[in-house]
């Protein structure tokens, strides 16, 4: 159910030297929203979840999330609040099978030291059996259980992606950050791709901002989009009114629609 902010951006700006990534942007996200970010390349979609999950410090502006200012944040006290994402370039561990890649992902929520984890006895082998189960639901839910037992580098592009996204998911996190998680896949990797973002909604009523170049999913999947342009937010709203928006439709096709 769609009720109080989640996540809150006031002003951001990034600039890279003499380069500015972004300008001013604000926006919120609902909780039980699932929010689409949109733009032409190099318009500042990666840089808005890079500054979210504090990989990058902006130079101006606030982000909150839950009502706190994170601005201060490290990226891992990001993910332990409940913040995780996809990455728009693969960023797994290739040499690891795809069970062992999720376990990785489960690391912040493991509280078990170096000593009682190698002795694997009591707190901690009950432990290992709890992150096993949360595990094992993500794998059920994004339909991996053929391909648990392989290494990711052996696995085609469209599976890595589907991997990437139950890395993010097995941090069960309040907020998914999803960077283009269509990239590259072909129709029938999309169709299912798209089946379990909106399974994830449903299910596990995460929060979720999307940030896609398909902009036919993302007018069918969304309840909101924001849409930037070199680095500035020109429109935000439901997806009929973005459609129509002349400064959206200027930046995607050069010209207006009038």
């Amino acid at each position: 159910m769609i009720d109080e902010e989640i996540l809150d951006i006031r002003e951001i700006s990034l600039q890279f030297g003499g380069s500015t990534a972004l300008h001013n942007v604000s926006f919120s996200l609902k909780n039980g929203e699932i929010l689409g970010l949109i733009g032409p390349n190099g318009a500042g979609k990666t840089s808005i979840l890079n500054c979210i999950t504090m990989f990058y410090k902006p130079n101006a502006g606030e982000i909150f999330f839950g009502g706190m200012n994170i601005n201060h944040k490290r990226p891992y006290q990001i993910a332990q609040l409940g913040i995780s994402r996809t990455f728009q370039n693969i960023e797994l561990f290739s040499g690891l099978t795809v069970l062992e890649n999720l376990m990785a992902g489960r690391h912040i929520l493991m509280k078990s030291g170096a000593i009682s984890s190698s002795i694997f006895f009591g707190k901690a082998r009950r432990e290992e059996i709890e992150h096993r189960e949360a595990v094992e639901d993500i794998i059920d839910l994004l339909e991996m259980a053929a391909i648990r037992d392989r290494l990711v580098g052996s696995l085609p592009y469209g599976q890595r992606k589907r991997v990437d996204l139950g890395r993010a998911l097995v941090l069960e996190p309040k907020l998914l950050l999803l960077d283009e998680p269509l990239a590259g896949m072909n129709v029938e990797e999309k169709e299912d791709m798209v089946r379990f973002i909106l399974d994830i909604y449903e299910l596990k009523k995460t929060s979720i901002v999307l940030v896609e170049h398909d902009i036919g999913v993302i007018m069918d999947v969304v309840n909101r989009i924001v849409v930037l342009d070199f680095g500035k937010k020109i429109a935000d709203g439901p997806p009929a009114q973005i459609a129509e928006d002349p400064d959206v439709i200027k930046a995607y096709l050069g010209k207006s629609s009038a």
